[in-house]
């Protein structure tokens, strides 16, 4: 078979299978192409999931009529000039494929002015074709228009879902692009509706306000700090408002919005001591960095990155999240209300104010977002010992959902707060009831003394002082090939843990001493399972494997529940929580210490209303 040279609509069409691969690809480019043109507005609207009409305008600088033509060749690029730019590139878009890979499979309409000229430009390209250039009278900036995607690739259109499936992808894209740069005013209009709109501003907590609701905006922490070229900036939520997925795990790199392993396991990991497993966090942050430190020239969407000097960047990003939770009392408030829950606001749509805010809102002509972005308005003097302002977010979050509450200088598990407790008694011989100025908090027992157990296991470790506790008779195991094979990839943590296990000959074990906090517990059988569970792990010699693992193991140890503990062994435990770090979780990620105020209570006794 002869070897030939293919023709441009060919490359181009090709070009359009990797960049192109549905309607919110084609939003992505030509934001991401507004915003590199130093946009302060941009419209995005799209009918039936962006497949028959996608117009996005924005008032940037606009493009000369001499060079439309040239923009819409392959690799043509006002980003960079040679490969050395690539190095240091700092726009959003650089490789030039956008708009000749759109244009060879839609029908695409642009309409640009350069702010110095009196008239513009209308351009007209179909699958590629050529159709008209002529002068125009328009406004600043550019507009385009794109029409029947994939009308010359029937076999593409095929791959796309619904109509709402795509619409939510265009969303999420806008919603991204509107928090990672929030100076920016974004609107974006669905079949003639709008569904986002943001002042540009910068407020990203405004913003986050308007995409997530109000539930989320009222549990976020900031995030803030600087270090060695890395700066890390935006908001995190508290553990309560996690997920079963990433969904809501959104970071951007220098604006751009990518996904990174890197990232991922540097968050996930400063939250595993405040979250159950497999529960995700709420994260908007973003993370600037050295552009010569990123190559984002590995994925055709730019969706992935890679970054130089991975473990600096990981211990960063992992130390900072872990600051901003460490500082925080996270005791969960359970307000056990009958209301119903509130439904997140439309997109777009302001949720409902509440008639002293709305008609101070009118009367003052202040935007639509909560006053605790713009003032804080005093209400009692002291709650907990400091002075308090109640929040636009706190006054309107709906009754059911749970929420976390911060207590800064006096906290529920301080020396000075100890002498106050009123401890009433023990509930359901697992649950102890302590009363604390005007809020009542109930202690899991069990998942206190869990907590205390590994936490002590986990100084012990790393202060190098681990106790081990023999055991007579020595406790004899026989392994598969397997599980020898993960006993020995992990001995030399499990030895640094205080387990001693030697060969016994053939395919037996011999266990002569285990952690002094696991003695009594350590039998065989859970010897056993602590190997099972190191083989499920498949090569892996991550010591942090054997951490979780033993952590599971201080679970078997800790005093459960349906047991009756003295006051004073309650208060050696509450004693030994004050000195942790994070005492608000056990290690599994479930609380243990929740929060009920005295006025949510005596609204169920109808005492206030």
């Amino acid at each position: 078979m002869a070897i030939v040279l293919l023709d441009e609509a060919t490359i181009n069409k090709i070009a359009a299978g990797e960049v192109v691969e549905r309607p919110a690809a084609v939003v992505k480019e030509l934001v991401e192409n507004a915003i590199d043109a130093g946009a302060s507005a941009v419209t995005v609207e799209i009918k039936e999931g962006g497949v028959s009409f996608i117009r996005i305008t924005d008032n940037g600088c606009g493009i000369a009529k001499e060079e439309i033509r040239l923009a819409f060749e392959r690799h043509s690029t006002s980003k960079i000039r040679s490969a050395e730019d690539l190095i240091n590139i700092s726009s959003l878009g650089f490789r030039g494929e956008a708009l000749a890979s759109i244009a060879a499979v839609a029908q695409v309409e642009l309409v640009t002015k350069l702010k110095a000229s009196l008239t513009g430009s209308r351009y007209v390209i179909d699958g590629g074709q050529e159709r008209a250039l002529e002068e125009i009278g328009c406004p600043d900036g550019t507009t385009f228009l794109v029409r029947n995607l994939f009308f010359n690739t029937p076999a593409r259109r095929k791959f796309l879902k619904s109509a709402i499936t795509e619409t939510s992808y265009v969303n999420d894209l806008v919603e991204r692009l509107a928090i990672s740069h929030p100076e920016i005013s974004f609107k974006f209009i669905n079949n003639n509706q709008i569904k986002l709109q943001t002042s540009g501003s910068s407020n990203r907590k405004e913003i986050i306000y308007h995409v997530y609701g109000r539930e989320i905006a009222g549990q976020l922490l900031e995030v803030e700090k600087e270090k060695n070229g890395l700066r890390l900036s935006g908001y995190i939520g508290k553990p309560v408002i996690s997920r079963g997925n990433r969904n809501y795990m959104n970071y951007f790199i220098n604006g751009r919005y990518i996904k990174n392993a890197v990232l991922n396991k540097a968050i996930e990991e400063a939250y595993k001591p405040y979250s159950m497993a497999h529960r995700y966090p709420f994260t908007s942050l973003v993370l600037e960095i050295e552009p010569s430190r990123i190559d984002v020239n590995v994925h055709p969407a730019k969706m992935e990155i890679r970054i130089s000097g991975q473990e600096e960047v990981f211990q960063f990003v992992y130390d900072t999240v872990s600051e901003a939770l460490s500082r925080r009392e996270l005791i969960q408030e359970a307000e056990f209300g009958a209301s119903k829950r509130e439904k997140p606001a439309a997109k777009g749509k302001t949720p409902s104010i509440p008639e002293p805010f709305e008609a101070n809102r009118k009367k003052e002509e202040k935007p639509s977002f909560p006053p605790d972005m713009v003032r804080e308005e005093p209400r009692h003097p002291y709650t907990f010992g400091i002075p308090e302002t109640k929040t636009f977010i706190e006054e309107t979050a709906p009754p059911s959902p749970p929420v976390q509450i911060n207590l800064f200088e006096e906290r529920l598990l301080s020396k000075e707060a100890v002498k106050e407790h009123r401890i009433i008694g023990q509930l359901f011989q697992t649950y102890w009831i302590i009363e604390y100025r005007d809020k009542m908090f109930l202690v899991d027992q069990h998942a206190a003394h869990e907590k205390v157990l590994f936490e002590r296991m986990m100084a012990a470790l790393k202060e190098k002082r681990q106790t081990s506790q023999m055991v007579e008779p020595p406790i004899i195991i026989s392994l598969t090939m397997r599980e020898e094979e993960a006993l020995r990839r992990h001995l030399d943590n499990l030895n640094g843990f205080g387990f001693e296990i030697e060969h016994f000959g053939g395919k037996e074990y011999s266990v002569r001493a285990v952690p002094g906090d696991l003695y009594g517990i350590a039998a065989r059988e859970l010897l056993l399972e602590l190997i099972d569970s190191l083989v499920e792990e498949d090569g892996k010699r991550n010591p942090e494997i054997i951490t979780e693992k033993v952590a599971s193991m201080s679970c078997k140890a800790a005093v459960k529940g349906n047991h009756r503990l003295s006051e004073r062994e309650l208060r050696e435990l509450l004693d030994e929580l004050m000195t942790l770090e994070n005492p608000y979780h056990c290690p599994h990620g479930r609380p243990v210490i929740i929060a009920m105020s005295k006025q949510e209570i005596e609204k169920k006794f109808k005492r206030i209303i």
